[in-house]
């Protein structure tokens, strides 16, 4: 999404697309949630349902289709997995079109209807097994994915993913003003962990990104009080990976480093200063500030191993820049249209309905008038009102960060 919006090449926004209806079509249960992952195999054989014969293949596409699959996905070499055909990305339809003396027109036309017509075909294969529980965390992680695509390609679809999966943490995984881990088979259960909630964080606040809900703020909120209870330690700071009210263990971790998922103290610290500057909470950015002094020796001396914190790092010493616009929805949209073509990874741009209710004080102080008004606010610190969009373009300019 990032490269797609920062160089317009549509292979980019391409790839994007394919996995997000991916996402939908294999991943998302009909209750909203996302599942946790594929097998690797089907019928007992590893990648079965994913490789193909070469006359398989032929047999269901056109010659002229067949001409150009096997040159793209590899189909005229050599097998490449376990004695069948992996399709991967060979030759490029430039180089196709040059080969065939084509147009890539052309070249394009036929992948699309072979890439139909194997889908389909193996579409009638047995499927490899799902692992259908639903985890909190990863749901955190995927609506975080499905929120910055529908925002970044204008997919409604993708949006309403993301909102899917929200609402079914709100409904299944958050009881008694606490979360649960995981649900499978209707039950949810397992007191959550330091991933869990500061992935939700993290997700709520791109979904807040892509439109706007009160709501969903103070599902935030609320997860971040708990967070700041339960998981933060008051004497040497950071977060432990449990709860103080979890049950015993031989030892309380508190990760500082990504491992196969990003840091739950990194995604903490960065999700509590952008949620602290949209609030003006002190003790959320403070609580930032901390972690990132608790974390400080470990990031020193393995900085590739903290990625996440040195990404929180950034934003401590340069607060993103946050652009509110208020209005109608009509009459904001084509600010933020424009705003979101420019690739500005540490801007947040939130458009509040001039008749929203239930906001903080901080946003509410940020008052809508008869037409569309911005403000840019960085840290603490907020500009003059703009009510041209071309005024609000030329001080991002100016005020561009790092």
């Amino acid at each position: 999404m990032d490269a797609y919006t920062a160089t317009g090449d549509k292979a980019f926004g391409r790839i994007v697309s394919e996995t997000a209806d991916w996402v939908i079509r294999e991943m998302q249960s009909p209750e909203g949630g996302y599942y946790s992952a594929l097998d690797a195999d089907s019928e007992g054989k590893e990648g079965l349902f994913y490789a193909w014969e070469p006359e398989e293949v032929e047999k269901l596409l056109t010659k002229q289709e067949y001409a150009v699959t096997s040159r793209h996905y590899g189909f005229d070499h050599e097998p490449n997995f376990e004695g069948k055909w992996h399709a991967h990305i060979f030759q490029s339809v430039e180089e196709i079109a040059e080969a065939l003396d084509i147009s890539l027109d052309e070249v394009l036309k036929n992948l699309s209807s072979a890439r139909k017509k194997l889908f389909t075909a193996r579409e009638k294969r047995v499927r490899p097994g799902r692992d259908d529980k639903i985890l909190t965390s990863w749901n955190g992680l995927m609506i975080k994915g499905m929120a910055a695509a529908g925002r970044c390609l204008e997919n409604d679809e993708y949006t309403r993913s993301a909102e899917r999966a929200l609402e079914f943490i709100e409904t299944e995984l958050w009881q008694d003003c606490r979360l649960l881990a995981t649900c499978k088979d209707g039950k949810a259960h397992l007191m959550a962990y330091l991933d869990d909630y500061a992935f939700a964080i993290a997700s709520v606040l791109e979904l807040l990104q892509t439109r706007w809900k009160s709501d969903d703020l103070c599902f935030a909120l609320l997860l971040a009080e708990v967070l700041l209870e339960h998981f933060e330690d008051p004497d040497n700071h950071g977060f432990y990976f449990t709860a103080d009210d979890h049950e015993q263990l031989i030892h309380r971790p508190k990760p500082f480093a990504d491992d196969a998922i990003p840091s739950g103290n990194g995604v903490a610290t960065w999700a509590l200063l952008r949620l602290g500057h949209i609030m003006g909470e002190s003790r959320y950015v403070e609580a930032a500030e901390h972690t990132l002094k608790a974390a400080w020796s470990a990031i020193a001396d393995m900085p590739y191993a903290h990625n996440t914190l040195l990404h929180a790092v950034e934003e401590y010493l340069y607060p993103v820049q946050m652009v509110i616009i208020r209005g109608t929805e009509k009459d904001m949209e084509p600010w933020v249209k424009k705003l979101r073509q420019d690739y500005a990874p540490r801007r947040m741009v939130l458009a509040i309905d001039k008749d929203a209710t239930g906001l903080p004080e901080s946003l509410e102080a940020r008052k809508p008038a008869e037409d569309v008004i911005a403000y840019v606010c960085t840290g603490p610190v907020c500009s003059a009102p703009f009510t041209k969009f071309d005024d609000l373009e030329n001080a991002l300019k100016q005020t561009e960060t790092h």
